[in-house]
């Protein structure tokens, strides 16, 4: 599997405040956020329910991880979905870091993504709390 996920019962907006929250509580900000509900209404006409694409990152795992591989920026940051279902749940899913860094076949780049991971799965574990 590449990902793990939660489902929330709260409105997008605040889910997504809830996410980046608990993500800044483990130490990652979001560098990026794709609307790509936005977008496809721009580009293509096309009615779409919410969906955000953050992009999280922790400065201090991620220079580790520069430092060990120089090119692992085509694999960062780690991307968090927010999504709005059919039901009106929110899906909250995160890319697996320690699946996705597999790729660059270095232990010590598979111990920094196992560190990521943990950290992304309190993300997780702290929005099913709340």
């Amino acid at each position: 599997m590449y990902s793990f996920s939660t489902q929330l019962k709260c409105s997008f907006e605040i889910a997504q405040q809830q996410v980046t929250e608990a993500l800044k509580e483990q130490g990652f900000g979001v560098l990026t956020e794709i609307d790509v509900q936005a977008t496809l209404k721009k580009k293509l006409g096309l009615e779409k329910r919410p969906y955000k694409i953050l992009g999280a990152c922790n400065p201090v795992l991620a220079n580790q991880a520069l430092e060990a591989e120089p090119d692992i920026g085509l694999l960062l940051p780690c991307n968090v979905v927010i999504r709005k279902e059919e039901d009106d749940s929110i899906t909250v899913a995160f890319m697996d870091p320690a699946a996705v860094l597999t790729l660059v076949d270095r232990d010590d780049v598979v111990a920094l993504a196992d560190q990521v991971k943990e950290k992304l799965l309190h993300v997780k574990e702290s929005l099913e709390n709340d």
